[in-house]
């Protein structure tokens, strides 16, 4: 053990961690109670500076992306982080705190004590977290993770935002798990499709052939993207985003320059107007609505977005609708139902995605084809689903959601409770979207408002907005106030009134 002073007792504010750092490595202290502890610096999924978290109700929430560890002991609460904080030895003499540099041993893989097996249908957000969550809860029988895309398991949310804006090559895509981990937590990879499920005997058919049989298992095979059913839309430069590999096509096919028409007005429309613009093509974005976002954030931080779109060169368009794809061997333009023409080297299309859930026919399903499950995320006796297939009950009402850690918390509901557990989803559905440079924030999942309300301008960032109804905050919008937003995203499991949370925004340090 060695041990270096990296503070003194009282350097360690009462409300939030403290920085330091031991040669290049950062560690966080924390009090607790009369006690300090002593984590890792950096948030474990994307390196976040976890002393600008909030630490609210025995938890710490991320700044960036809201994930949430135990104070006591830095155990993982909420994704996206699929591992808990790792701690480091501390002991405080005269006032005076010390630190080992060697974290404490991780916890070890569960013994294979275990004779069931269980079965994870999809490797992306909800999958990874559901394999990794098993494990974390000491399920020491056997794992086996399907996805139909091989290497499978990476992180999608970059996809748009990084990857066809030339910054995150897609070689180097984050891994949500290294192979290592695989290897040593003993979790099986197949690369094949779920071709038709059998709930009754408990049985998977493979396209290769191949038949599982599962002592419980998880669907979380997420969407696949609405195409285009219009004349050219099968031209080779007419794309979707959802893969590595569609990523790969649209960087192959760009060049700065271009023109890029982009059909649809959702996060990942907007998201790649964004880095295709970046880029270096020129872009328009033929959208359906005239305020893009609207209807989530509210019109003000929808023209703030648009507005900061149009800034950087971006045409939006919310008049007339794609009738053709014009072009014979490539795509040479866009043709309007107004009878314009738009030139166009590349066609994107975002008009969202649909529940993947053919190979589960014979289970019963919404009309928008996903799947109805219960508070636990449970579909029939030994079959759950969680993520962009799942419609679940949110504040007493039939919904479905695309979040990304919305898909990994259900995940890990669904992991405890394939073990006999018996929890439910409490939290607060959030997401982030990046637009030239910026990451708008949102929490809550608001149908409809009476109130909102603005510190600071959505059209001048810092800001930070609550949509209320009945006295109580539903939803939160936010650029450049994680702090707040960490406060708010535990806050707001609870009812929280309005006036109170702009005073703990007030107070919050």
């Amino acid at each position: 053990m060695t041990l270096h002073r990296v503070a003194r007792f009282t350097d360690v504010p009462e409300n939030q961690g403290l920085e330091v750092q031991i040669d290049q490595r950062k560690i966080l202290l924390l009090k607790v109670g009369d006690q300090l502890r002593a984590y890792q610096g950096e948030c474990p999924h994307a390196g976040a500076p976890l002393a600008e978290g909030a630490l609210c109700n025995g938890r710490l929430t991320c700044p960036w992306h809201k994930a949430q560890f135990r104070i006591e002991d830095g155990g993982l609460c909420e994704p996206p982080a699929l591992d808990s904080l790792k701690r480091y030895p501390l002991e405080v003499r005269d006032g005076e705190v010390w630190v080992d540099d060697q974290a404490l041993r991780d916890a070890h893989t569960p013994p294979a004590d275990d004779a069931r097996t269980f079965v994870i249908v999809g490797a992306g957000a909800a999958g990874t977290a559901a394999a990794s969550a098993l494990r974390e809860l000491g399920f020491g029988g056997r794992v086996l993770l399907i996805d139909r895309e091989a290497g499978a398991g990476y992180d999608r949310t970059v996809l748009s935002k990084f990857v066809i804006a030339g910054e995150t090559p897609p070689e180097e895509i984050p891994a949500l798990r290294d192979d290592d981990f695989y290897r040593e937590q003993r979790i099986e990879r197949i690369n094949a499709e779920v071709t038709s499920l059998d709930c009754a005997n408990r049985t998977l058919q493979l396209s290769d052939g191949q038949s599982l049989q599962y002592d419980a298992a998880l669907l979380a095979t997420g969407g696949a993207p609405k195409q285009l059913e219009l004349p050219g839309a099968d031209l080779p430069q007419v794309f979707v985003l959802r893969s590595r590999t569609h990523a790969q096509q649209i960087l192959e096919s760009a060049r700065p320059g271009q023109h890029a028409v982009i059909i649809g007005d959702s996060f990942i429309a907007m998201e790649s107007a964004s880095a295709l613009r970046q880029f270096g093509l020129e872009v328009t974005v033929l959208a359906h609505q005239p305020v893009p976002f609207a209807k989530q954030f509210g019109e003000t931080v929808g023209k703030a977005i648009l507005a900061l779109h149009q800034a950087n060169g971006v045409v939006y368009r919310a008049e007339g609708e794609a009738t053709q794809i014009e072009g014979t061997h490539k795509v040479e333009a866009v043709r309007l139902d107004n009878g314009q023409r738009l030139p166009a080297d590349l066609v994107l299309v975002g008009i969202g995605v649909s529940p993947a859930t053919a190979p589960f026919a014979d289970l019963p399903q919404e009309k928008d084809h996903s799947l109805r499950v219960d508070g636990g995320m449970r579909v029939t006796d030994g079959l759950w689903a969680a993520g962009d297939i799942a419609t679940f009950p949110l504040n007493g009402q039939p919904c479905r959601i695309e979040h990304w850690r919305l898909a990994q918390q259900q995940a890990r509901i669904a992991a405890a409770n394939m073990l006999g557990g018996d929890e439910h989803y409490l939290d607060v559905p959030y997401f982030w979207t990046w637009h030239f440079g910026k990451n708008y924030d949102y929490l809550g999942h608001a149908q409809s408002w009476d109130e909102v309300e603005f510190k600071g301008d959505p059209f001048k960032p810092p800001f930070i907005g609550l949509f209320g109804k009945n006295g109580l905050v539903i939803a939160a919008v936010a650029c450049d106030e994680e702090r707040n937003m960490a406060m708010l995203a535990e806050r707001m499991k609870q009812p929280l009134p309005v006036d109170n949370a702009w005073r703990l925004i007030r107070d919050a340090p």
